[in-house]
């Protein structure tokens, strides 16, 4: 293939499978084997750290930094910063004067513990909104990796967003970069998120996810604008996650089957694979903030 392209490897420290447990087995155990993936393909990604992700996991920021990466921010405790997507119950969304008070902690937390002042963010789940915008603008953010675009299908490329509008371009110095999704298949979902690519890098294989690059590739190239595929992943998804729920005494929280299936092992191979076919492909490896920088 002779496009031109880049690539955002945006990983998420959090606690294991997203909000539903209070353990960072995936951060501790996941993040090494990561590491060494990235490190074999010669490539740096962007470690989006929750404030309480790097407060109780110093060692692994550590380790990140030492080995080169971007740090960057992802929220607090892993709130709902933004405006939400689907419903999810008992998640409410925080009220609008309560973000900049959000963000502003947890970038002052990331900051305390890694040493390095994050330029680059993203909220919990892709659920950003306009309000996140301007404060990460008022912050001196540089990049945001939050725009979902299965869901908004508007800009499928990095721009500066409106301050009325993050969805559109507009005046911002902010760069958001959106996370690549399928644009040419008919979707099933109410929300479109048949059209998201996370996490067929495990449960479909990279091969599969390989070809959905290149339909992005594509389909971007088309409109003549440099494709970037900016991707979302977890260390818990490198790490064997539990199949069978997570008691809380009060209730048990049981995971659809694709949301834990192949972590692990088969995560690290796939991942890997996936990754040194889009290099061979041509792609560059880009933190968030490279991009940013170039837009």
């Amino acid at each position: 293939m002779n496009t031109q392209f880049d690539i955002v490897i945006g990983i998420d420290m959090e606690t294991d499978v997203g909000s539903f447990t209070s353990y960072y087995n995936g951060v501790q155990k996941g993040t090494p084997r990561l590491l060494q993936i990235l490190q074999d393909n010669n490539a740096k990604a962007t470690f989006f750290w929750t404030g309480h992700a790097a407060e109780n996991n110093k060692n692994v920021v550590a380790d990140v930094k030492n080995a080169g990466h971007e740090i960057g921010c992802h929220s607090l405790y892993h709130e709902t910063l933004g405006d939400p997507i689907f419903p999810l119950p008992n998640n409410w969304p925080l009220c609008p004067w309560e973000v900049e008070g959000r963000i502003r902690a947890a970038t002052e937390i990331v900051q305390k513990v890694s040493g390095v002042l994050p330029t680059s963010f993203r909220c919990p789940r892709l659920w950003g909104s306009t309000k996140v915008c301007n404060v990460l603008e008022k912050l001196g953010y540089k990049a945001d990796a939050s725009l979902p675009l299965y869901f908004y299908r508007t800009s499928f490329k990095p721009y500066h967003p409106s301050k009325d509008d993050w969805t559109k371009e507009g005046d911002l110095k902010l760069v958001e970069i959106p996370n690549f999704c399928d644009l040419t298949m008919e979707s099933n979902d109410e929300y479109n998120r048949d059209r998201d690519q996370w996490p067929l890098f495990r449960t479909e294989g990279a091969d599969f996810m390989l070809k959905k690059s290149v339909d992005f590739i594509k389909y971007v190239a088309g409109h003549n604008v440099r494709p970037v595929l900016c991707f979302y992943i977890h260390p818990w998804e490198f790490e064997e996650m539990p199949q069978d729920g997570i008691d809380y005494g009060e209730a048990t929280v049981i995971p659809h089957p694709f949301i834990v299936q192949n972590c692990g092992d088969i995560a690290c191979k796939e991942f890997n694979k996936l990754l040194a076919g889009l290099i061979k492909l041509g792609g560059q490896v880009k933190t968030a903030e490279q991009v940013a920088a170039e837009y």
